[in-house]
């Protein structure tokens, strides 16, 4: 009954979200996404009727769960083209990044202990290439262009006989900015090396066919693609060739042996929901998504000098606008706009005072990094959100530089390099 009242009750309360804005505006769909309300009743029943172990194979409550876990598998094996039997459940990103690049190293030591990454990942991967370094593993960590990219022929130069394996970041999650994922597959088989990446904020944004596109580990994650949290997934090739990988969590060899311990049925479940609704929607929700931002950023640019796009103008997520607002406290401009919730720098970084690593390694100088705002849109974003999201940055922002003397400065024409500053060094 309560799942019909709530179903009836969805028309009208999608009407009561247009009639009225909420505040605070969310704008942090990189962080996390709320869960689709779709979603969230496909997950309701395994919490309470089919509350089963998916391992438990002498009843019915076990088979329904296990049922629905090899549907929800099959749902997300079908939005990045592999099969489900590729498809290994975890508790998050961080967990299948950590059990590819780990799972990996472990298996193929013998045959060699060198890794190529990027200085842009994420956390989880460039932690774990750390903690690698102290078991004897060599890391190369490549740098990348302006716009947070690298290219298949730096791989190219950095491979050698001990390489097992290069790990590249789909889609950056900071400045959005998509890698050339295809040609570094393509060199990766041609030499005979693992190749992973870190597809989470990509996922459902992007086509993705890991069979054309040659990749042998993706990590995947329910939560930023309005599934829920604490579940995730690691897809593992097996043929051509067949990867296999050491297991980091032992004990009743679930997963294949790969990931032992009872599955997150109701997650799980959210989780294919959520990659069925992607893959049909992901064209449509793309174009209208892309449209916002750029209607964001036009209104920022049509009424401030001084604001940069961080990463590629064209090759980025549709839903990521990172900028620097020049003669403006980061900080002073996020305690200015309380009532929109974004980020500067990356949510899992974001405890720290340090500018963004990212953009420094594009080349951002320590003033812009700190005046950056990552604005992340998404599928419940809307247009009145955005309208309002563009008059307040804009005001925070102009109230902010005209207390800069700095900013007074340059409009006076001054070059700020030509001053000799006086004072503490």
């Amino acid at each position: 009954m309560l799942l019909k009242s709530n179903t009836d009750s969805k028309n009208d309360h999608q009407g009561e979200m247009r009639k009225k804005m909420k505040l605070p505006v969310y704008m942090d769909n990189h962080a996390t996404t709320a869960v689709d309300p779709e979603v969230f009743q496909t997950m309701a029943p395994y919490f309470t009727e089919i509350f089963g172990n998916a391992s438990s194979r002498n009843h019915e409550y076990g088979w329904t769960a296990e049922a629905a876990v090899e549907k929800a598998r099959a749902q997300i094996a079908a939005l990045i083209g592999a099969s489900e039997k590729e498809i290994v459940f975890t508790s998050g990103a961080t967990e299948s990044d950590n059990l590819a690049l780990i799972g990996t190293a472990e298996m193929l030591k013998e045959k060699g202990n060198h890794i190529i990454t990027t200085q842009v990942e994420h956390k989880a991967i460039l932690d774990t290439c750390h903690y690698l370094e102290t078991k004897g593993f060599e890391v190369t960590y490549l740098p990348v262009d302006q716009y947070g990219r690298v290219s298949a022929e730096q791989i190219a130069k950095e491979i050698h006989a001990k390489t097992i394996l290069v790990s590249v970041i789909y889609a950056n999650n900071e400045i959005g900015t998509i890698n050339p994922i295809g040609a570094i597959g393509k060199l990766c088989k041609e030499k005979g090396v693992l190749f992973h990446t870190d597809a989470v904020q990509a996922a459902g944004k992007i086509d993705i066919d890991v069979q054309a596109l040659g990749i042998d580990l993706l990590s995947l994650s329910a939560h930023k693609m309005y599934g829920p949290k604490g579940v995730g997934a690691l897809y593992v090739r097996r043929r051509n060739p067949r990867v296999r990988l050491s297991p980091m969590i032992h004990g009743g060899g679930h997963e294949r042996g790969m990931r032992s311990g009872t599955l997150n049925v109701p997650g799980i479940v959210g989780f294919g929901k959520a990659a069925e609704i992607a893959k049909k929607v992901l064209v449509t929700e793309c174009d209208r998504v892309k449209k916002l931002r750029d209607r964001l950023w036009e209104k920022i640019q049509s009424e401030l000098d001084e604001v940069y796009l961080n990463g590629h103008a064209t090759e980025r997520l549709t839903g990521n606008l990172n900028v620097s607002f020049a003669f403006v406290e980061g900080e002073s401009l996020m305690m200015g706009i309380k009532d929109i919730a974004v980020s500067s720098g990356s949510a899992c970084t974001s405890a720290s005072l340090e500018p963004s690593y990212v953009l420094r390694a594009i080349g951002v100088g320590e003033d812009l990094a700190h005046t950056s705002i990552r604005f992340g849109l998404g599928r419940f974003t809307t247009e009145e959100e955005v309208d309002y999201v563009a008059k307040r940055v804009i005001e925070t922002a102009k109230k902010l530089r005209h207390l800069s003397p700095l900013y007074e400065l340059v409009k006076e024409g001054v070059d700020l390099k030509s001053i000799q500053w006086t004072g503490h060094h």
